[in-house]
């Protein structure tokens, strides 16, 4: 692998695995209304907000970073109020508690309006507009949470960039395969890879958090605490299920620390993340084995998203724990081959996994995930492999990646219209 192929993979690493407080989904939303109020020079008095199905799906039931609220609202009040676009996902980490009460009398004046943007293609898209007095803002993201695609004050276009996100950068990010994934992985100096180390360092401290006060469903601190430890023991399988879910719990909830995420989701880095450190952590592995097994994780994350896109009707903690079963293989001394096993028992197990937004009880699906990826590695590593003969699996582990995102996007996609329609009519 030359230089420049790796200086790419570096950089698309680094441009996909960044930190997130709270669900990405409202804090983009969050991110466009803060974009929206500075063009505007001042703090709207009217916002009118269009999102995309699965955007709308995904930012219903989750808490919000430090104001102990759920839903879109409060965080298109707070984007409003005191958000800084250049905080990035991190968009509303300087509220207070004198905010959030400012942010409760915005929404109690009905100054925001909510629909569904139903005329477009995009998994992932936000619209703004924004009024104040005389002066309109229009605002749109697309493709990617963090990615301006639009951007008017009072009819005069100030950035017109509306050509798919994800379309623009085909050209520019590497196209990955499982082989380059490892290759890369597994070759490239440490000190170039170095940087991965801080999503252990991140999402650990939300899952200790989690740990020592009850969040969300509090599911890592059911797995974690007396008695159910009785059930569960205390070794590295029940450690990874409760660490991760634990972190998830937290998220979730609302709480306000950064997690550092994954192709725009904090969940998924931390699937990504967490049940590789604690193996690592439990089995006194080096740091180098650390490194590289946390970078096999999240660049198997990565290459799968390429074929999913931002948002799909799969649950991501589908595609997060087949990372993190590859980064546990490695540690357990797996070969190339028996990764590729591990790849393929994954998908022969949990594909299908419903996206029914972000919420709560992600913590279950998350914990699904990372035990299936303990299992399908276990296996993996006695070279036991779900073969070709069986269901939507293929001799070739790019096929069968392939063959997830075709169920995930093209299968499903009735389900997910189903699931929202549900979820819209409660």
């Amino acid at each position: 692998m030359t230089t420049e192929e790796r200086n790419r993979i570096i950089a698309l690493v680094k441009r996909e695995v960044v930190p997130a407080i709270g669900c990405t989904e409202p804090m983009a939303v969050a991110l466009a209304v803060a974009k929206a109020k500075e063009v505007l020079g001042g703090v709207p008095k009217q916002i009118s907000v269009w999102l995309s199905a699965n955007m709308l799906k995904n930012a219903m039931g989750v808490g919000i970073p430090g104001t102990g609220m759920v839903g879109l609202p409060i965080a298109i009040a707070l984007g409003a109020l005191a958000g800084k676009s250049e905080y990035q996902l991190e968009v509303l980490k300087d509220i207070t508690p004198e905010l959030v009460e400012q942010g409760r009398e915005y929404i109690a004046q009905n100054r925001i309006k909510i629909r569904q943007k139903k005329d477009t293609s995009e998994k992932l898209y936000i619209e703004i507009e924004c009024h104040n007095g005389d002066d309109n803002v229009n605002v749109i993201i697309t493709g990617m949470h963090t990615h301006f695609s639009y951007i008017a004050k009072n009819g005069e276009v100030l950035l017109d960039d509306r050509m798919k996100a994800e379309a623009k950068t085909e050209s520019e990010d590497p196209k990955l395969d499982m082989r380059t994934v490892y290759d890369f992985a597994m070759t490239a100096p440490l000190s170039e890879i170095h940087f991965i180390l801080e999503t252990a360092e991140l999402n650990k401290k939300a899952a200790e958090m989690s740990l020592a006060k009850h969040y969300g469903h509090g599911l890592g601190r059911t797995i974690f605490m007396e008695p159910k430890a009785q059930f569960f023991g205390n070794g590295v399988y029940s450690k990874i299920l409760s660490y991760t879910s634990a972190a998830c719990d937290a998220r979730m909830a609302g709480v306000k620390v950064p997690v550092m995420s994954n192709s725009g989701s904090g969940n998924q880095g931390i699937a990504a993340t967490l049940p590789v450190w604690v193996f690592a952590k439990e089995r006194l592995k080096s740091e180098e084995e650390l490194t590289r097994a946390l970078m096999l994780s999240h660049l198997t994350v990565i290459y799968i998203k390429q074929s999913f896109g931002r948002l799909s009707p799969l649950c991501g903690c589908v595609v997060a724990a087949t990372g993190s079963a590859c980064g546990l293989t490695y540690l357990l001394g797996g070969t190339y081959d028996q990764i590729v096993y591990a790849v393929k028992n994954m998908i022969a197990n949990i594909t299908g996994m419903i996206c029914d937004g972000a919420k709560p009880s992600c913590s279950l699906k998350v914990a699904t995930g990372v035990s299936t990826a303990v299992l399908s590695s276990m296996l993996a590593i006695d070279d036991e492999v779900v073969t070709p003969a069986e269901g939507i699996i293929d001799e070739d582990v790019d096929k069968c990646v392939q063959n997830m995102a075709n169920i995930g996007l093209l299968g499903m996609a009735t389900t997910d219209n189903l699931v929202l329609d549900i979820m819209t009519r409660k």
